[in-house]
């Protein structure tokens, strides 16, 4: 048995028998998280909460401010900004921005690869943002946080063979095991996060690109367009796929023969999300 297929034994296996350690929020996101839960909840007692991590709160506040949203008053503190975002766009964004600490890993090479992942979730997340603003009717603070959860099955991947020296020295073989099985890691964290049932099933059915559904796109569809439209004009595999024959261009009311990024307005919006989650 080859190193990769051990590899891949063991984490099925692990997996299979729930042996398989996920990781968990960081803890901002878990404060902030239990305070919007609080039906009494204000927005200056979410305010007390963020405001213990001061570069989420700056991060937000610049969000606030920015031209996506477009807000006629400048905003200088958290409860103005929570008031302008509202409780649950300021949650769905803090849970997103709080996890880049958790793309990090002691060895080069994983940390490397984390990191990378991290910027492809931004670019799919701004671009998600911008698809749930201007075509789908969907909520773009959701789309982000989407976007940004898309690929979190690696994490758990990368962590197990950072310790496997042998497995790294194959990338191929890692990028095989990843792509694999990811999808099913993802939506089993998201699931353990207790996310909503419309985000935990997007790394899963983000990679269908045949997948068919009753009723308006959802942020799988979001997030499945995005990552193929961020890989438009590149060498990557997915770069190939027609995207005619992907039917969540047609449920978000996206042409297939559109590239986002050179839309007047629209570019410009997915740069600033891009800026702002960076």
């Amino acid at each position: 048995m080859s190193l990769e297929e051990n590899f891949l034994n063991i984490l099925l296996d692990a997996i299979k028998t729930d042996r398989l350690v996920l990781p968990t929020l960081p803890e901002v996101a878990l404060r902030i998280r239990e305070a919007v839960e609080d039906p009494d909840v204000s927005a200056h007692k979410l305010a007390d909460v963020i405001a213990s991590d001061a570069a989420l709160s700056a991060r937000l506040i610049k969000v606030a401010n920015s031209p996506l949203l477009r807000g006629r008053v400048v905003i200088d503190n958290l409860q103005m900004c929570i008031t302008r975002l509202g409780i649950t766009f300021v949650r769905n964004l803090a849970t997103g921005l709080a996890m880049e600490q958790m793309f990090q890993a002691t060895s080069e090479f994983v940390d490397t690869r984390m990191r990378r992942s991290w910027e492809h979730s931004i670019e799919v997340a701004s671009i998600s943002h911008v698809l749930a603003k201007h075509y789908a009717g969907l909520k773009p603070d959701q789309a982000t946080l989407a976007g940004l959860t898309h690929e979190i099955g690696i994490l758990p991947i990368l962590t197990i063979a950072e310790g496997n020296p042998a497995l790294l020295e194959d990338e191929d073989a890692l990028d095989r095991i990843i792509t694999q099985l990811h999808p099913q890691i993802g939506t089993a964290i998201l699931t353990a996060w207790e996310f909503p049932a419309e985000l935990c099933n997007v790394p899963t059915d983000y990679l269908n690109f045949g997948r068919e559904h009753n009723g308006p796109a959802d942020y799988a569809d979001a997030v499945c367009v995005a990552n193929l439209q961020s890989y438009a004009d590149t060498d990557h595999p997915l770069a190939s796929i027609n995207w005619a024959d992907v039917p969540a261009f047609a449920k978000l009311g996206l042409p297939t023969d559109v590239e986002i990024h050179e839309v007047d307005g629209i570019a410009e919006d997915i740069e600033e999300a891009r800026t702002l989650l960076s």
